[in-house]
């Protein structure tokens, strides 16, 4: 074992003035916090993507940190630290002050290994006790990291490599399926420019709508005993996401029996994401909502993938985002989706469409299983290399 302290160098952000921002080129990338949760979500290790660049000027200006290359970066302060995320520099550059960057001492420590220790670390452990969570060099420096022989620091990192990259391929399968959802949506139907090639009519004329619980709905959470309810952390864009419930008392979700969804309902984020949709399989079926919207769909006249689709496509988000208001007011009201215009082709071409998703889903299914047993590889051989 040893310390973080005695085996890597440690580097500050650097302020960086809204004078000096949106500049595409330049000599050093400046990547503020934002940058490092873009590049992780686009399945990027090494920083690559940025939207600011300075010259040896400014750097003298705002007396900037450079950061050397192969230098492990992540958000020191904030929401962002509790998401976890970490990245390597790939050239000099510079960091905001909401982010720290660690660089490894190679004679001792492999990056790639060190890496992977930092992604296996949970930075909430090392919070200070106050409102906003942040972490500080001292706390991080007393961090015990394993240190074998460079060369089997290498092995393990070259193991960890490889079953990250089959996650991607996994999650890239993943991407490429949600596509060609989205291409047959438009080869069948037009697109969002097209709506009036069919007959339009408004969400509250084919579905009956309402809302989950709004109203303080912490008075009715229980422990796991209790029935689930889903909230806006459950509904992503045509699935579920089975994690991460509340749970109703008995006497709470008799008491909602308006916000019990069926098999079939659609569910619309409200806020945060407001427009994502899915449907209600059969396993969801009676369990209860919170604070998103219900649709329960006539069935004669809208197939429910359909209308979940139609909301997540360009054709229904567009007009969610004129009902939201904007970027400053990310919230969408059930009066909104009602009044939301919807395409109504004949119910046998959306059927066929629904048969479609449903044939996609069945491989989207297999894919997943493969991706959860990676990760869950993954995980054990992350405990087993550094807990």
């Amino acid at each position: 074992m040893a310390r973080l302290g005695d085996v890597c160098a440690f580097f500050s952000g650097t302020g960086f003035p809204n004078a000096f921002q949106g500049r595409h080129s330049g000599k050093y990338p400046f990547y503020k916090v934002g940058d490092i949760s873009k590049n992780v979500l686009l399945g990027n290790r090494e920083l690559v993507a940025c939207d600011n660049y300075i010259d040896d000027d400014i750097v003298k200006e705002i007396k900037g940190f450079i950061l050397p290359p192969q230098t492990v970066v992540f958000a020191k302060i904030g929401e962002a630290l509790r998401l976890n995320r970490r990245a390597i520099t790939q050239n000099y550059c510079l960091i905001d002050n909401n982010a720290m960057g660690i660089k490894a001492k190679n004679d001792v420590l492999d990056t790639l290994y060190f890496y992977y220790f930092m992604c296996n670390v949970d930075l909430q452990h090392y919070c200070e006790s106050t409102t906003v969570p942040s972490v500080r060099k001292t706390r991080i420096a007393e961090i015990d990291i394993p240190l074998p022989p460079l060369d089997e620091q290498r092995k393990i990192a070259a193991v960890l490599d490889k079953v990250s990259d089959l996650i991607a391929k996994r999650r890239q399968q993943l991407d490429k399926l949600d596509e060609l959802v989205k291409a047959r949506f438009v080869e069948m139907f037009g697109d969002e420019h097209h709506l009036d090639s069919w007959n339009c009519v408004s969400v509250g004329d084919i579905a009956d709508i309402c809302v989950g619980v709004v109203i303080k709905p912490t008075q009715y959470y229980t422990d796991q005993s209790g029935t689930p309810a889903f909230r806006s952390l459950n509904v992503g864009a045509m699935t579920i996401k089975n994690t991460d419930w509340v749970y109703f008392t008995k006497e709470g979700h008799e008491k909602n029996k308006k916000s019990i969804v069926r098999e079939n309902d659609v569910l619309v984020i409200r806020s945060g994401a407001p427009g994502t949709a899915c449907i209600v399989t059969k396993e969801f079926a009676g369990y209860n909502a919170v604070d998103i919207i219900i649709a329960h769909p006539n069935t004669e006249k809208i197939n429910p993938v359909f209308l979940a689709m139609f909301t997540n496509m360009p054709h229904g988000m567009n007009q969610i985002r004129e009902k939201t208001g904007g970027a400053a007011q990310q919230h969408f009201n059930v009066g909104g989706y009602k009044s939301l215009t919807v395409i109504l082709p004949p119910i046998e071409l959306q059927d066929q469409f629904a048969a479609f998703v449903k044939q996609t889903e069945k491989a989207k299914k297999t894919i997943r299983l493969s991706l959860d047993n990676l990760e869950t590889l993954k995980k054990s051989l992350m405990q087993k290399y550094f807990e």
